[in-house]
């Protein structure tokens, strides 16, 4: 058997740790798993870092590479990703499967599913070049959806969807733009979000990855991977397409989105699921689902700048900002929506109502 011995330190940028009791912990803990998975501590790196508070490292071992997934238990919980791994896993989606894991410490051994995300692997200049990908990635989300249970995955109701949408006047409205969100724009947008909700909800569940998009999308040998699952939970058919479609770091025309969603919805059709009959009523559910995402994402992106200090992802909101408008200006419910968040975003000029700037 191996020593067991703390890993040599690295010099890895993406290693350093801001408390040096976790640096010993992980440390630790790593060492005892060096001689049972063949881990070669000084291959230890950076992989990347997400939104939230994980971050991620690739150790190579005698059998390939894997990948370490640090999440601190006090900011974040890794119940839900084990849970999800093996719904997965079952399904027969190919997903990280936990190979080791601290629970206490917050520590956990992954197979490793690539270095290149669907993302990487785009054609930015032709989206037609990537239809294939899409319908792959159009074939992991029917096999997930179709392992859909109910009682497993926490439910995607109406108090989680407007949660999620409140963070667009908290964060995005009063604290990135400056806006007072009181008064007519405070009725205004629950009367949005009422609909928003009522609408959305109208639609059958099925398992929701919650982020199914590119760049959690992995190419492999084995079909595409998944990643960031943690959130998953049961609620509107119409998410994850929206997710795919709708994505928050890349865009594309109308049309090439319209060709993946109705093949999409064919082939749910064909499979069983409840996408409905008329694919003008699903598109229309797609579009609006898009829509209580697009709001959620815009206020979480303005929370990382603010308080997690991470402002490079605002440099994305102007696609929330167009997602959000094309949808409010197809449909004469979302009109008063559409012209506050021009106001806010200094578009139009103001007319008619006014909100101060606090």
């Amino acid at each position: 058997m191996s020593p067991s011995y703390p890993p040599e330190p690295i010099q890895d940028p993406g290693l350093i740790w801001p408390d040096a009791q976790r640096e010993t912990d992980f440390n630790a803990w790593l060492a005892g798993l060096m001689p049972s998975h063949g881990l070669l501590a000084p291959s230890l790196r950076s992989a990347s870092a997400d939104a939230s508070f994980r971050r991620y490292f690739r150790i190579d071992s005698r059998e390939g590479s894997r990948i370490i997934m640090d999440a601190p238990p006090a900011k974040e919980d890794c119940r839900p990703f084990a849970k999800v791994s093996r719904l997965m896993q079952e399904a027969g989606l190919h997903a990280p499967q936990v190979l080791a894991w601290d629970e206490s410490k917050g520590f956990m051994l992954l197979t490793d599913l690539g270095p290149q995300t669907m993302m990487q692997a785009m054609q930015r200049d032709d989206p037609w070049a990537n239809q294939a990908t899409y319908l792959q990635a159009v074939d992991t989300l029917l096999t997930w959806q179709l392992a859909s249970r109910p009682d497993v995955l926490p439910a995607y109701d109406a108090a989680l969807l407007r949660r999620e949408m409140e963070l667009f006047p908290d964060w995005y409205l009063a604290r990135h733009r400056g806006i007072a969100v009181e008064a007519e724009l405070r009725r205004t947008l629950d009367e949005a979000f009422d609909r928003i909700i009522q609408e959305n909800l109208r639609w059958p569940s099925v398992y929701v990855h919650r982020d199914f998009m590119p760049r959690n999308l992995m190419i492999s040998p084995n079909g595409l991977g998944v990643l960031d699952f943690q959130d998953a939970v049961y609620g509107p058919i119409t998410y994850d397409i929206a997710s795919l479609l709708r994505d928050a770091f890349l865009s594309w025309e109308e049309d090439f989105c319209l060709d993946i969603t109705v093949r999409y919805w064919e082939k749910a059709r064909k499979a069983g699921l409840p996408v409905g009959s008329d694919f003008g009523e699903f598109y229309r559910g797609v579009e609006w689902m898009g829509l209580q995402r697009h709001l959620k994402v815009a206020g979480i992106f303005a929370r990382l700048t603010l308080r997690d200090g991470k402002p490079q992802y605002l440099a994305d909101t102007p696609r929330f900002i167009n997602y959000m408008r094309a949808t409010c200006e197809r449909y004469r419910e979302l009109k008063p929506l559409l012209r506050l968040i021009e106001r806010a975003e200094g578009i139009v000029p103001v007319n008619g109502y006014t909100f101060g700037r606090s």
